[in-house]
């Protein structure tokens, strides 16, 4: 048995109620968590028809039944307080007949957030044991708003990959819709756990593809944010210029709910000072199912045509524009961006090391390893990574595009150009978003690393700053997920989410992997 195994029975076996217990709480124990949603749950607990404590249970519950025996893998450690903090949580109700914003939803959290007192590794073996002294900002805002951290999940790792999930501390995770496929990478854990129903909500991070395309994959809705809207401090770092933490969810509305929580200006990252006056009160109020009436949207087509696109997922993109001009949304088609691929041809730059090195020094003092030297020297990692580890250690001068230092996307010169000209190209267009396939194919298989990966959102997005929200738009090949992504201007989510639900109710493509049923 696994030292996760006996942590999980061990928590189980605190659940088991007492006869008398189970009499009472009889009624209670009929709510059925999957495919449920936040405002359900909170109805539900206002009603006195769940408790936190059993929603805590029937989620450890369905880990248990389906994590490991199904070899999903999504799960890398469970909160062992996560009962407590659920009576904590049933008492506060009882005592004040107030529920939090959050009151007891059940959060699956990526390997790479500081919790405090709980183990993060961004999924390395080198960091195994590592214990925050404090939560990252947004886990400290999900906990004031009475969230439980359920479970950390599996990442690719140190997030270096955005195709697969796979990681020294915690394996290969694999797609609920095919456990022969990948649910794409880095935040895969999370969105392989949502998907399943194995919690409620979940957090992700996105450096270029890592909210969205696991969201696409799982049949998710999942937010990178503008960058400024959600604080970085706390999180294991990529590349910390484009790195964002975000909401994924089952449903645009918990997405909404989720932003409204983890957005605002946290001192100790300066760039969330640009989100001040600009979060509204509450992106829950922008859903409109007649949202779309109206709406000006570019359908940007370098993402659909290409030759190596899958002829099922264009499509699927075929089929979504008619939706949305079926819902009322004047469709510009094409968009362009002149000169896009010269513009964006070698436009990343990052400092992997120094990033770490930084973060290791303000958030590791009681870290095993206390730079990226000493980590590699362990060889504590996976050899798929290897490539990514030595270049991090050995980097070389930039040049061409990347010569100089690799600043922040709203001070580099390259991005700050980018980000100008597709400005204008919307504002040609009179558009308020664009949309395009998240991802051009379909989840590959496990161990393929030749065909296609289709992965399409590492530009528009991450190299603008601008936000960007998937939602599914149907299956290819009868069961593989395929999403929709819905990018606009910075700071306007609420469009996006307005936008994003409008399509969703007309369409409701999501469905929950047929093979992760309610337990009996």
């Amino acid at each position: 048995m696994t030292p996760f195994s006996h942590a999980l029975l061990v928590l189980l076996a605190m659940t088991l109620p007492t006869q008398s217990e189970a009499q009472t709480n009889g009624a209670r124990a009929q709510f059925e968590v999957t495919e449920t949603t936040i405002p359900k749950i909170l109805e539900a607990l206002r009603e006195q028809r769940v408790t936190c404590r059993q929603l805590v249970e029937a989620y450890l519950r369905r880990i248990q039944a389906y994590d490991q025996p199904s070899r999903l893998n999504a799960i890398v450690v469970i909160n062992p307080e996560a009962l407590a903090d659920a009576d904590r949580l049933d008492r506060e109700f009882e005592q004040t007949h107030r529920l939090r914003p959050l009151h007891g939803i059940p959060v699956i959290v990526k390997d790479n957030y500081n919790t405090k007192g709980l183990q993060t590794t961004a999924g390395s073996l080198a960091l195994k044991g590592f214990l925050p002294e404090e939560d990252a900002f947004m886990v400290k805002r999900l906990r004031e708003a009475g969230a439980i951290v359920l479970a950390k999940s599996n990442m690719a790792e140190w997030a270096f990959s955005p195709l697969l999930t796979e990681s020294s501390i915690g394996g290969i995770t694999r797609n609920p819709y095919d456990l022969e496929r990948v649910p794409a990478g880095s935040s895969g854990g999370t969105g392989a756990a949502v998907a399943a129903n194995l919690g409620e909500v979940g957090l992700g991070t996105d450096t270029g593809n890592s909210i969205r395309g696991p969201s696409s994959h799982n049949a998710l809705v999942g937010i990178r944010p503008t960058m400024g809207l959600t604080s970085r401090d706390g999180i294991v770092p990529l590349f910390i210029n484009n790195d964002i933490g975000g909401p994924m969810a089952r449903s645009v509305e918990d997405v909404a709910i989720l932003l409204g929580v983890l957005a605002g200006y946290d001192p100790a990252d300066p760039v969330t000072k640009l989100s001040e006056e600009r979060i509204p009160a509450s992106y829950a109020q922008y859903l409109d199912k007649n949202g779309l009436r109206g709406a000006r949207i570019g359908v940007f087509r370098e993402y659909i045509d290409d030759p190596q696109t899958d002829p099922q997922v264009r499509a699927l993109t075929e089929k979504a524009i008619a939706d949305l001009r079926a819902q009322g949304a004047e469709i510009i088609d094409p968009f362009v961006i002149p000169d896009f691929r010269k513009l964006t041809d070698d436009i990343w730059c990052g400092d992997f090391q120094a990033d770490l090195n930084h973060y290791l020094e303000v958030h590791g003092k009681n870290a095993p390893y206390h730079s990226l030297a000493a980590i590699v020297q362990t060889g504590l990692y996976l050899p798929y990574i290897q490539n990514d580890l030595n270049e991090s250690l050995h980097p070389k001068p930039g040049t061409g595009k990347n010569a100089g230092p690799c600043l922040d996307l709203y001070h580099h010169p390259v991005k700050i150009k980018f980000r100008s000209i597709v400005l204008a190209a919307m504002d040609k267009d009179r558009l308020d978003a664009v949309i395009y396939p998240t991802w051009s194919n379909p989840p590959r298989k496990i161990g393929d690393l030749k065909s296609p990966d289709g992965d399409n959102s590492q530009i528009l997005s991450p190299q603008t700053g601008f936000p960007a929200i998937t939602v599914p738009m149907g299956y290819t090949y009868d069961s593989l997920p395929a999403g929709l992504t819905i990018l606009g201007r910075a700071f306007t989510e609420p469009m996006l989410i307005k936008f994003a639900y409008a399509y969703e109710q007309a369409t409701h493509h999501r469905h929950p992997p047929p093979t992760f049923l309610p337990l009996p």
